[in-house]
């Protein structure tokens, strides 16, 4: 496993220079690594550093979404709450409801197997979105009217959504489901629910590290070692029925954090972004590693045809949601795009259906189609949706010299 992680560094290192060099996001060339070096194509990767894959991708996403909650200014969201609102469930429910509609059109699935398709391929990925959004913020490109904080919310709230209304689907599918009034309903409750613990969790380390004041550097680990614990309360929360959204407590956490220690939060801000050189390679490299791409590539056209469907439908709920903002032309069009990109959820989510068509002794055949469709939405959209988040956002947002500074700059500034 060491072997492993020694190699994914200096070969993401490598690819992330390369793809800068060429002006596309780095991530991509991190992608690629993992997708060459994944058990799918060379499958050159240990198998215990596969087996952690899961673990190391969670802490990844957690560092990232710190790193969102401490970036989350509440004037700013003030300002953009209602769009982000908005666009935290109008894209992905015309997005999941266009594939659930028109996949039997494109490939040999029902209705309801289309369904559970739509609302896997629904959800944007926080991974691909939200460090970028966050490289954005901390240039205070487009800090006027608050768009990359926008996206960086709504996208959170928008995974939450996406993976419940899959589940509902699945439980029908598989006769398993409570009354899907009560699945449905348990959204609003998880993000309520994740919302307020993350407070109270924020506000509770707050008071211990003002208690104890340890090092910076020690008040990062804690509360990373915190935030892991929150992800796995909610494993054991939902076999027990009780909807959490332990991501969303994960960023309510660093908000509190922002809103009420400023200097505080400036400094672990300071530590989880050099911590995020590490993470990052981690998280992208793992993701590529879970694409199958002779799995995607036996949905042929048909297949890439549904996404691209789907995609327009996401389009024009973004639009939807901005009717009425203060945003030109130009920076709609940045929202659009980056409301792209596919991965994480995806990468976690597609064998799902699979799996509890086997447990349940169904018949397979929807499930690996339902898997095929999530991988080539990996490949097609993250890729399209980094490089278009890139090009468009340094054409359209523009820098904000009179705004505040954000948090990271402002802690370097006091220095």
């Amino acid at each position: 496993m060491a072997v492993s992680i020694a190699e994914m560094i200096l070969l993401g290192l490598l690819a992330d220079w390369l793809f800068r060099k060429l002006r596309m996001p780095g991530l991509l060339g991190m992608l690629f690594v993992g997708v060459l070096f994944g058990p799918y194509v060379l499958n050159l990767m240990e198998p215990g550093f596969l087996a952690a894959s899961r673990d190391l991708r969670v802490i990844a996403l957690i560092i990232i979404l710190l790193r969102a909650g401490l970036e989350l200014s509440r004037d700013v969201l003030n300002r953009v709450g209602k769009q982000a609102l908005l666009m935290s469930f109008v894209p992905g429910l015309l997005e999941g409801g266009t594939i659930a509609l028109l996949g039997p059109s494109f490939l040999p699935l029902t209705h309801l197997e289309s369904a559970m398709l739509g609302f896997i391929v629904a959800a944007v990925s926080p991974a691909v979105v939200v460090p970028m959004m966050i490289g954005f913020i901390e240039r205070k490109m487009g800090a006027k009217k608050g768009i990359p904080t926008m996206i960086l919310a709504a996208a959170s709230l928008d995974d939450v959504i996406a993976i419940v209304i899959f589940s509902v689907f699945l439980g029908i599918y598989t006769g398993s489901s409570e009354s899907a009034f009560l699945k449905f309903a348990g959204i609003p409750i998880s993000i309520v629910a994740g919302i307020a613990v993350g407070l109270l969790v924020g506000w509770i380390l707050l008071r211990l590290f003002e208690r104890f004041n340890p090092r910076a550097t020690k008040r990062t680990l804690i509360l990373i070692g915190v935030s892991i614990l929150l992800v796995r309360a909610q494993s054991a929360l939902e076999g027990i029925g009780v909807p959490f959204a332990a991501l969303l407590a994960v960023m309510a956490a660093g908000f509190i954090m922002l809103e009420k220690r400023e200097k505080m939060a400036h400094e672990i801000s300071s530590k989880l972004g050099k911590l995020w050189v590490f993470a990052s390679i981690m998280l992208f490299t793992l993701v590529g590693a879970q694409v199958d791409v002779s799995l995607a590539w036996r949905t042929g056209l048909a297949g890439l045809g549904l996404i691209a469907c789907g995609l327009l439908a996401r389009s024009a709920g973004v639009l939807l949601s901005l009717i009425g903002s203060p945003l030109t032309k130009r920076e709609r069009g940045f929202a659009v795009v980056a409301y792209w990109p596919k991965a994480t959820v995806q990468a976690a989510m597609g064998a799902v259906p699979l799996m509890a068509m086997r447990a349940s002794g169904m018949e397979p055949s929807p499930g690996n189609i339902i898997l095929a469709v999530a991988v080539m939405s990996i490949i097609f959209t993250a890729p399209l949706g980094a490089f278009a988040i890139k090009l468009v956002g340094e054409r359209v947002l523009n820098v904000e010299s009179n705004t505040e500074p954000t948090a990271l700059e402002a802690f370097n500034a006091s220095r």
